[in-house]
């Protein structure tokens, strides 16, 4: 296990060097909170891969995997139709150059849309950061069983709380470029080697059930629409997505940047489902059976580490690997605590609290803040039972709540302001209320998921709503022309 903790070691070091590295570049609020507009397309793709590719896909959807074979790629690929839109929307979201997706809301149509813009993303940012924790702190435990996975938690939380504070924006992208070349390389190695110890596809396909290698497999196809909607949706009226966009150098950039996104994410995710199809075949039972969001951190310590235990050069591989889920772990949480923190200095603190704020002040309440959230996401990490669960309610959260009223900033002139504020608010409500009133549903309504009744609620509310109010302006329309 010393193999484990120095890989470790060197990626938090290496991390921690990049962020400080990065600390004297912050002077302006822009710096700190788009890196002062200046991520060339290279750093864009990395940085947008390492956000999207975190406990959600490593953990909720390798877990998902690990019961349902391909069939989990369902989840992903709803990500992978969202960047397909996304090609079309971020010279937009470029030309746009504000800092957050209320700023988008309010510009397009009112405060109230900020206000309650805020509220979705901190409820949704948070819970996604929270499952970043549970992720690291089982990671931690796997390498150094005398530490407990809630132990684990904290750790990490502190660990990123104090990176994603230091530097802002540039921080946390060139950490992710670090991240996304260490996690893209290693997994792509790693698979080939796993399936070998597997006895091939031949041996994975005797060990599991057919469903495993089917299109739905064991699930129906409304439990995969289920899968694909959140993803989707979240994917494209992802705020942390849109903040980078705001970051690049130029229109050009950013287009560039998400066709790198693109083939960069469709790989990863179908090589960390595929990993653990493969772990799923070689330890069928166990501890991993019982915890099985574990299974690509376990694959990697226990068929590396004892299979091939005396290969330094395969042992290496499977640190590196383990090495790579923990910094994609840690990636992930940078990004989704830094942009909920942008949302309460800018749209909260130096909208009503202090109009006149020096970027001096700016810059040290975004760090405070930072901590503030990190502290409320760890406490919701402590919570969780279930990461695949905990993912899908904080992506529907996004995808009813702000997806549709972001679309139509973009690409219906109709919307209005009345609209948007309807829409926000059902979406909102109805999937934090669901759990409760579902129970008391008929069956066939109950037993599904949050996203569809939340999405209906927010569409109706988008659409209904904005026939029955006067149009916008052209003055509102013009800052999102195509």
């Amino acid at each position: 296990m010393n193999l484990y903790a120095v890989v470790l070691g060197i990626i938090v070091v290496t991390l921690l060097g990049v962020s400080l590295a990065r600390l004297g570049k912050v002077k302006t609020k822009a710096d700190y909170l788009v890196a002062g507009r200046s991520l060339p397309a290279f750093v864009l793709v990395f940085t947008l891969l390492s956000s999207w590719i975190g406990s959600g896909s490593l953990l909720g959807g390798a877990e998902n995997a690990y019961r349902h074979g391909f069939a989990a790629l369902w989840q992903g690929g709803g990500g992978w139709a969202g960047l397909a839109l996304i090609y079309f929307i971020a010279p937009r979201a470029r030309k746009f150059a504000q800092f957050t997706i209320p700023d988008l809301l309010e510009a397009r149509y009112n405060q109230a849309a900020r206000v309650l813009g805020v509220i979705a993303v901190l409820f949704t940012y948070t819970a996604i950061t929270s499952y970043q924790f549970i992720g690291g702190g089982d990671i931690l435990h796997l390498i150094f069983p005398q530490v407990s996975a809630v132990n684990g938690a904290y750790i990490l939380a502190g660990f990123v709380i104090v990176f994603t504070a230091i530097a802002g924006m540039g921080s946390v992208a060139y950490m992710d470029v670090v991240i996304g070349v260490l996690a893209t390389l290693t997994m792509l190695a790693a698979l080939p080697v796993l399936i070998h110890l597997a006895g091939g596809w031949e041996g994975v396909h005797a060990v599991l059930p057919d469903t495993h290698f089917e299109v739905f497999g064991d699930i129906t196809p409304i439990q995969a629409l289920e899968l694909f909607l959140p993803t989707c949706l979240l994917m494209l009226g992802n705020q942390s997505m849109y903040q980078k966009f705001f970051s690049a150098k130029t229109e050009k950039d950013a287009t560039r940047a998400t066709v790198g996104w693109i083939i960069g994410t469709v790989i990863l995710e179908s090589v960390i489902v595929a990993i653990a199809v493969v772990g799923s075949a070689l330890f069928r039972s166990g501890e991993v059976h019982d915890r099985p969001r574990e299974i690509l951190a376990y694959t990697a310590i226990h068929a590396f580490g004892g299979a091939m235990a005396g290969n330094r050069v395969l042992g290496m591989l499977g640190a590196l690997l383990v090495g790579a889920i923990f910094a994609k772990v840690v990636s992930t949480a940078n990004n989704y605590l830094f942009s909920p923190a942008t949302n309460l200095v800018n749209d909260v603190f130096a909208r009503y609290v202090m109009k006149d704020a020096s970027n001096t002040m700016i810059v040290w309440v975004s760090r405070g803040m930072v901590v503030i959230l990190g502290l409320w996401a760890l406490v919701q990490a402590l919570k969780i039972t279930s990461v695949l669960k905990m993912s899908l309610y904080a992506y529907t959260i996004y995808s009813a709540a702000l997806t549709p009223v972001i679309l139509a900033a973009f690409y219906w002139k109709r919307a209005t302001a009345a609209g948007a504020v309807s829409s926000i608010a059902a979406g909102t409500v109805v999937t934090v209320c669901w759990q409760y009133v579902a129970p008391y549903l008929p069956k066939v309504i109950g037993e599904r998921d949050a996203i569809l009744p939340a999405l209906l609620a927010s569409l109706l509310g988008l659409f209904v709503v904005s026939l029955l109010t006067e149009k916008p302006s052209a003055e509102k329309l013009a800052p999102f022309a195509g």
